[in-house]
């Protein structure tokens, strides 16, 4: 048996299609176009990539993208005075802070001082809060890419068991929320839990959000489970090698020999981070403009 392998990349792209079509229809019919400011703090060599292909896609679906570039010694009272004329720029619907930040910044203060209904990160306590009690909310974005990836896979999950390995306020807590409220029944997995391969071998539903290489292996899969590797790390160099191979939080090469359905690392989740992000810039952009 091998797993179907999900496509990350294809359900992304097919993602962005839609959204293009329906900014290009509110462009055809009010003139108006979503609009997507990020910001950067430093010269972080894998954040400028990131940002980099954030303003390209964003650009791509017919969306405007402001990007912002801040030296790395910035004062934080500099960055929150830029938070808040993007807060009142009515041509801004979204608002990225990419993290992390230099050490001399409060990062839990930078987001709080972003405008809940510009929050597309989705990682503003409000938001958190409202998807915490089932509210409608922006989701963060990679637990709301794990969710669709997912959703490609089972179209009901109730009665299904799932375990995500990994309790941060980033992916391990949002994406287990995400999945009660589909009626999923969710265990929370992490550093302390007693015997955790027996743990994750009850599950039907696997999703690693931890950032340890390959720590959940392949004896530890349910027979035909649906495995999500949200972890993304780099090996160290091997000898000949330009550079060290990035794997995920899953055994991949052991799972996909159990596992029912499984994401690949790269081009699982990473891909639909950027995807659901845009998907989040047009949520805000209609709650803001049409009250949706």
């Amino acid at each position: 048996m091998s797993a179907k392998i999900i496509d990350g990349k294809a359900i992304a792209e097919n993602l962005r299609n839609t959204i293009a079509a329906e900014v290009a229809d509110i462009a055809a019919r009010t003139g108006a176009q979503p609009g997507l400011a990020v910001v950067l703090v430093g010269n972080d060599p894998a954040s400028e990539v990131y940002v980099g292909s954030k303003a390209r896609q964003t650009v791509a679906v017919g969306m405007r993208s402001f990007e912002h570039r801040l030296p790395a010694d910035v004062p934080e009272a500099e960055l929150l005075a830029l938070v808040a004329r993007l807060n009142a720029d009515d041509a801004v619907d979204g608002i990225l802070v990419q993290l992390p930040l230099p050490a001399h910044i409060n990062t839990d203060r930078v987001i709080e001082a972003i405008d809940p209904a510009k929050d597309v990160d989705g990682f503003h306590p409000v938001n958190a809060g409202r998807l915490l009690i089932g509210l409608p909310t922006l989701v963060a974005c990679t637990p709301l890419g794990s969710l669709l990836l997912l959703q490609s896979v089972h179209q009901d999950f109730s009665g299904l068991s799932a375990v995500v390995v990994g309790r941060s306020n980033i992916v391990g807590k949002p994406v287990a929320q995400l999945l009660l409220q589909h009626n999923a029944t969710v265990t929370i997995a992490h550093s302390r839990t007693r015997d955790l391969p027996a743990v994750v071998r009850a599950a039907d539903i696997v999703v690693a959000a931890v950032g340890r290489p390959e720590l959940v292996r392949g004896e530890w899969i349910k027979s035909g489970a649906t495995v999500i590797d949200v972890g993304i790390n780099r090996l160290p160099q091997e000898p000949g090698a330009a550079k060290g191979r990035l794997v995920g939080d899953v055994a991949f090469d052991e799972a996909v020999k159990v596992a029912g359905a499984i994401t690949p690392v790269p081009g699982g989740v990473g891909p639909m981070t950027i995807a659901c992000l845009l998907r989040n810039t047009l949520q805000a952009f209609r709650a803001r403009r049409f009250g949706e």
